[in-house]
């Protein structure tokens, strides 16, 4: 089979995978991976090589400004003790845990040891998202959770880029200090300045493809510039896209932003699906390149990583609980999470994305390379099965979810939007405003009484038949010829856009899987 045989291949089996996982609610991640392991075993298997230094751009760059681009800066300042310690603390305590390990046990050399704890200690939020978002659980633990995913990459990717320096030049020197001391400060400068160059070159391309286009090109220049400049391309790049977001102005064009991130959807979900099924694929020439001997004592030690790394997460999520109940008995405004929930984001540290493309980034001359990327590729395998699939019953056990209260937010919100709607057009005058208004207080003043049929339920159920009735005339009109191609495409367009306003909140929503 040729490349984009096997791709197309690999494809349609995560598809189908996925359907497995969206009806046993486990996350995806962990499925994916097993599957590419499975693959790998089967007889005529396909061997994919992967360019190391392109693969940290290619999987990581856009999933960081999809995430980084909506993540709220508030709550970033409101939680910063938190997300430092998760974000630097936690993974430095975490690689020093592994290079214990990985020391006392097979005697890595250090700067390998420190190369393979950088690579597993940074926790993904893929999966516990995946989870979150059927299970809902209180705002600050999802801020945390997505926050700390964005920023310990920055961490352990600069633990990484050191590692491999030291370990290429043979030692620590001046210039290698003072270029990782000011890799991060550089790339928060660059990353900011550089969204605020791509901010303004934004409106010409708004409302086209190529404006769609545009992002992804500035998301991997940002990525491959800050890297050319040895800035900290992790932070360049979540510092460019909030700059972006925040710049952002409530008068963007909506149609830009459905269709940007229908595009930004679908092709982080495709990296996510295809980083994980790639690694799986690497499992069979791992194994094949190692003797018995040699695949015993890796089995063994990516076991013992495996327990030192959740242990490590565990012992760091109630060492900050106790700090911040501490700080908060004597003032200090942040209160402290309960134990569920710190338990719930201790065990919430699931290895992802950015442990397989580090670990696909390693030079192939990298000593004990085989044994560090299968290492890595066992954490990842080990927290998302393992953790991955216990955390939905774990919630339920904590009585941790909201989903009664998440449904109720919703609602007091889309009424408060009504609301703010009926008083700028309360003193408008004309039958046009008075149309609005009573469809702004509809909304406004609906029953919570699932039994009460409203106004506003009546008017939903008369637009969408409606939008049906059109749909059918649509349809005669070019059967018989009376309107081109072109044309039915762009009432097809208008019709959907009629359809979704007034349907509910399945019918609006695209799931993951």
């Amino acid at each position: 089979m040729t490349f984009f045989e096997t791709l197309v291949a690999l494809l349609a089996v995560a598809i189908l995978l996925l359907q497995v996982t969206r009806r046993t609610r486990l996350p995806y991640p962990g499925i994916l991976a097993a599957a590419g392991v499975a693959v790998a075993m089967l007889p005529g298997a396909p061997a994919i090589p992967i360019d190391p230094p392109t693969a940290l751009a290619l999987f990581i760059a856009p999933v960081l400004v999809d995430s980084a681009y909506d993540f709220p800066v508030g709550a970033a300042r409101r939680m910063l003790l938190p997300l430092f310690f998760y974000a630097v603390v936690a993974v430095l305590v975490t690689t020093g845990v592994v290079v214990s390990i990985s020391m006392l046990t097979v005697g890595l050399p250090i700067a390998v040891a420190v190369t393979l704890g950088a690579i597993v200690a940074p926790p993904d939020a893929a999966a516990a998202t995946a989870v979150l978002s059927n299970l809902p659980v209180a705002r600050r633990v999802d801020a945390l959770l997505k926050g700390e995913s964005l920023f310990n990459d920055a961490t352990a990717l600069l633990l990484f880029g050191a590692a491999l320096t030291v370990q290429a030049r043979g030692g620590l020197d001046a210039g290698t200090a003072l270029q990782v001391g000011f890799a991060a400060p550089g790339g928060i400068l660059f990353g900011i300045a550089f969204g605020f160059v791509v901010s303004r070159l934004r409106p010409i391309t708004e409302n086209t493809v190529g404006g769609t286009l545009l992002q992804f090109v500035y998301a991997f220049s940002t990525w491959l510039i800050a890297e050319h400049l040895h800035l900290s391309a992790v932070l360049a790049t979540v510092a460019s896209a909030m700059t972006i977001a925040t710049l952002s102005s409530v008068e963007d064009s909506p149609r830009m932003r459905v269709h940007s991130f229908a595009v930004w959807t679908t092709v982080v979900f495709l990296l996510n699906v295809v980083a994980f099924l790639l690694m799986g694929l690497q499992a069979r020439r791992i194994l094949e390149a190692m003797s018995a001997e040699e695949l015993q004592r890796a089995v063994g030690f990516a076991a013992i990583v495996v327990v030192g790394v959740i242990l490590a997460r565990m012992a760091m999520a109630f060492l900050l609980h106790a700090v911040v109940a501490s700080r908060h008995r004597s003032g200090h405004e942040l209160a402290p999470f309960t134990s569920g929930e710190t338990l719930l984001v201790g065990w919430a540290g699931m290895r992802g994305l950015v442990t397989l493309a580090t670990a696909f980034a390693l030079p192939a001359d990298f000593p004990e390379r085989d044994l560090v990327v299968l290492t890595a590729f066992t954490v990842v395998l080990a927290t998302l099965v393992i953790q991955g699939a216990t955390l939905a019953p774990m919630i339920h056990f904590l009585k941790l979810g909201r989903q009664a209260e998440v449904q109720d937010e919703l609602k007091a919100a889309r009424k408060s939007l009504a609301e703010a709607a009926f008083q700028r057009l309360e003193k408008e005058g004309g039958t046009e405003a008075e149309a609005i208004r009573t469809i702004c207080k509809d909304h406004w003043t609906a029953s919570t009484d699932a039994n009460e049929t409203s106004p506003l339920d009546r008017r939903r159920h008369l637009t969408i038949a409606a939008v049906l009735a059109q749909r059918q005339r649509l349809d005669e009109l070019r059967d018989t010829d009376q309107i081109g191609a072109t044309q039915y495409l762009e009432l097809q367009e208008d019709l959907d856009w009629k359809q979704l306003s007034v349907g509910s909140d399945e019918d609006r929503r695209i799931t993951e899987s």
